[in-house]
């Protein structure tokens, strides 16, 4: 990190936003990680993995919003990773419209909350780094999980507009785009896939991997690096874009 930045990751206790709340510290920033599990929070700040934690629920905007006021007044935010998200599936025919609005507002308007309450202090300071953490079902569909693709659809369409809208600010927007995850996500996938299938874990999984034309998962320090790359000042130029980690997938 070229200088001490504060970094806030949400979603930032176990997975993927563990993996890159460890690669900011390293990088020598400042992490804030938030989520909804306070235990799961305490043991990440416990072992390393961030610096400060906060239970917060992303859907809530008013919580989020009271919460990075709080956040910022004690040190001002330089860079979002806006990662806290979920996947659901059904088919579309069993999809409810409240299977959707549920997508919607833990991948989309988590990501629109954090961002409406950080980009006015980072445009004031003329620096920040705003970083979606999306999915390749952002960039193309997969069957049985239509309502988490139209929402990272809308997360990317959000990211591409946000971009345009605060070029010439010193604030960068991107998306950083990861295929099939070793996280805990998938692993419930793989549960679920075993259960109606019949299937064992192996030929679940093989199922996923199919996709990646690596045959293999994608792992949660791949997209961690890719993130961290965008926080950086070598990164000044790349904005608007979605970076896809899936191993030749998209």
């Amino acid at each position: 990190m070229d200088n001490v930045r504060h970094a806030v990751v949400t979603g930032g206790a176990r997975g993927i936003g563990r993996a890159i709340a460890e690669r900011l510290v390293r990088d020598g920033a400042t992490v804030t990680i938030l989520g909804r599990n306070a235990e799961a929070l305490g043991r990440a700040v416990t072992e390393g993995a961030a610096h400060h934690a906060l239970a917060l629920d992303v859907t809530d905007g008013l919580a989020v919003a009271r919460a990075f006021a709080e956040i910022a007044a004690r040190t001002p935010i330089d860079i979002l990773v806006a990662n806290a998200g979920a996947a659901e599936s059904a088919p579309f025919g069993r999809s409810e419209p409240a299977l959707f609005q549920r997508m919607l507002d833990v991948n989309l308007f988590g990501t629109v909350h954090a961002a409406r309450a950080v980009l006015p202090g980072m445009s004031a300071r003329g620096f920040g780094r705003i970083v979606a953490v999306a999915s390749t079902a952002g960039q193309k569909g997969y069957p049985y999980v239509s309502a988490y693709c139209a929402a990272k659809h809308a997360v990317v369409g959000l990211v591409r507009s946000l971009a345009q809208e605060t070029a010439r600010s010193g604030v960068t927007v991107n998306a950083v785009c990861p295929g099939f995850t070793d996280t805990d996500i998938v692993g419930d996938s793989l549960e679920r896939i075993v259960a109606t299938t019949g299937r064992d874990r192996d030929a679940a999984l093989a199922s996923l991997v199919r996709h990646n034309p690596q045959g293999r998962l994608v792992r949660p320090e791949e997209v961690a690096d890719a993130v961290a790359w965008l926080c950086g000042a070598a990164s000044s130029a790349i904005t608007g874009q979605t970076i896809a980690v899936a191993g030749g997938e998209v």
